[in-house]
């Protein structure tokens, strides 16, 4: 079972999104602010991490960096999750050292379509 990190600071999207992936059999672990998830991040316990991009403490482009910078856990594919839809912010996100990127609200199949493919997984149904 895959492990994800979420790093979000709205309650009502971390709960949501958290129930959606567990109910698909992910583990999935919280952090509320930008320097909580720098902290579980570093941890490299995670598959994955899906990161929101407005966060307080550290922005999500800040965790992004301090994380890809660490060769213990650089590997660790990384989802922005932003409402901030321009093509300037994708491409912020990924020369942040994001892998994917995934507007808000978030379109859970397609979501799980590019974490699937970042954990090498098969295609979600």
């Amino acid at each position: 079972m895959p492990k994800i990190l979420l790093v979000e600071d709205n309650e009502m999207n971390r709960d949501m999104l958290s129930r959606r992936l567990k109910k698909r059999g992910f583990e999935v672990e919280i952090a509320v602010d930008g320097i909580a998830g720098a902290e579980a991040g570093l941890t490299g316990e995670h598959d994955l991490i899906l990161l929101d991009m407005s966060l307080p403490g550290l922005t999500g482009w800040e965790v992004a960096q301090k994380l890809k910078a660490h060769a213990n856990v650089a590997g660790i594919p990384i989802i922005a999750l932003t409402a901030h839809a321009m093509e300037s912010d994708r491409q912020k996100a990924l020369e942040a050292g994001c892998d994917e990127f995934e507007t808000k609200p978030v379109d859970l199949k397609a979501l799980l379509a590019k974490m699937n493919t970042l954990l090498g997984l098969e295609a979600a149904e």
